[in-house]
């Protein structure tokens, strides 16, 4: 795989897209939040052993994945920052959206890449509520995904995401996106065999 693009976080370690020579438009994206370390082990131990023809960012958010916490450095929640007509400014906590919609490097970033790519599909992984949500037109994909790792499909995370990547890329971009939202309780290693079979069937999309 070869780093097709490339930025630097608040703190100045490397966010890629990394990509083949004949890479799909179809995302996969890992660790928005730092508290949820899952997608990058998992997109990079698939990468070790597979030659893939999707895009990976493995780890959008390093400087909240090296401190543990769900924000990027700047106290940013970045699934609350993306421009969307439902952004808001909000109290500074944990769920904090920034000062400004794409006010963080790292989503000007993704919000780039999808310009510049236009992923026709994207996957973003998360934790730890063991479901398959969507937004757009992705319940068939979710369908499938959810016969793989056995979690429920949900439209609806049940709690209002204002700035949420599902709401900027599936609903207002009509990229249909799916969150498959990990259990955070479950050994990562055994997380492998099923998404690895998530990413093959993404592969044959």
């Amino acid at each position: 795989m070869k780093v097709l693009e490339k930025t630097k976080s608040v703190k100045g370690s490397e966010i890629v897209l990394l990509g083949g020579e004949s890479a799909k438009n179809i995302l996969v994206i890992g660790v928005f939040h730092g508290d949820e370390p899952q997608g990058k082990f998992l997109i990079e131990n698939y990468l070790k052993n597979n030659d893939s023809l999707l895009l990976f960012i493995p780890c959008l958010n390093p400087d909240g994945l090296v401190q543990n916490m769900r924000t990027n450095a700047n106290g940013v929640d970045l699934n609350r920052n993306f421009p969307t007509e439902n952004w808001e400014l909000t109290e500074k906590n944990e769920f904090f959206g920034g000062q400004t919609p794409a006010s963080e490097r790292e989503t000007k970033f993704l919000v780039n890449i999808i310009e510049k790519y236009k992923p026709r599909l994207i996957l973003t992984l998360h934790a730890p509520f063991k479901v398959v949500n969507y937004d757009g037109d992705a319940e068939e994909i979710a369908q499938k995904i959810s016969k793989i790792i056995h979690y429920p499909v949900e439209a609806n995370i049940g709690y209002p995401t204002p700035g949420s990547f599902g709401t900027f890329a599936g609903i207002e971009n009509k990229i249909p996106t799916i969150t498959l939202e990990l259990d955070e309780n479950c050994p990562v290693e055994n997380l492998i065999e099923p998404v690895n079979e998530i990413f093959r069937l993404l592969e044959n999309c």
